[in-house]
Formats: C-alpha cells, structure tokens, sequence
C-alpha cells in the first residue's frame, strides 16, 4: 500500500512538468489573419518555435515569402513559413532569445513571448531597447 500511494504522489508531482507549454499550440494574431502554431523547435526541444499554420485568405498561404532578403527564400509559400524561433524559458509564461520574422517587410527582429493566463500571448518584436507588441489569442 505505502508503495502504492508514493508511486500515485510521484505521478502528481511529476504531471506538471509532463504538461505542455503554455505558448504550445496554435495562436490566432493579432490581425485575426493568420495562425502561428508554436511547438518545440525541432532541432532544439528545448526552445519554441513557430511556423505560419492557417490563412483566413486561402489565397494568402499560396503567397510567397518575395520581401525576403535572401533571394533563395522569395520562393517560400507563406504557409508553413518558419515565422518565430529559438526561444528558451525565462521563467513561467516567460520566454526570450527568440526571433520574429515579418513576412510583410522581410525583416526579423529580437522577439520575447509572455503567456498571459488567460488565453492570449503577448509577443513582442525589438530592435535595440525599443519594442512593439502584439496580443495573440489561443487557438
């Protein structure tokens, strides 16, 4: 029996750290636009990233990638389109090192992600000390 109830209080301890993110899964932003699914990097599980998921415009996740400055890129579609990476934890909700790429001018900025516990994301681009944010919502 003492078996028993230590192996049930070793799974609840350890079912917090088995749950998933709170910046996992897929964010509408802020324009309403688009979906950012935000999952493990693959080559790096310890960090997030995020790829462009969903298009309210069907015709928009045809688009490619052309402001890009890499002309190997241009010929991306925006579906699919790596859009946020390397983030690492910073605390609970709380992640930072990241990078946000703008699709609409084809740069990429210092980036930050805060979850906000009631659904939303707050996702931040900088250049320098400046930033500019967005609120996400989940799902």
């Amino acid at each position: 029996m003492r078996v028993l109830l230590l192996a049930a209080a070793l799974a609840c301890a350890a079912a917090p750290a088995l749950a998933a993110d709170p910046v996992e899964g897929e964010w509408l932003t802020q324009s309403g636009s688009a979906k950012v699914r935000i999952a493990p990097c693959a080559n790096q599980p310890e960090r997030m990233c995020g790829a462009l998921a969903w298009f309210r415009n069907p015709a928009d996740a045809k688009a490619l990638d052309d402001h890009n400055p890499n002309a190997a890129l241009k010929s991306r579609t925006m579906l699919g389109l790596p859009m946020i990476w390397g983030f690492k934890p910073a605390g609970p909700g709380h992640w930072t090192g990241g990078k946000i790429y703008d699709p609409q001018s084809g740069k990429t900025y210092d980036s930050k992600l805060t979850a906000n516990g009631d659904g939303t994301l707050k996702v931040e681009g900088c250049i320098l000390m400046i930033c500019q944010a967005q609120t996400w919502r989940k799902g």
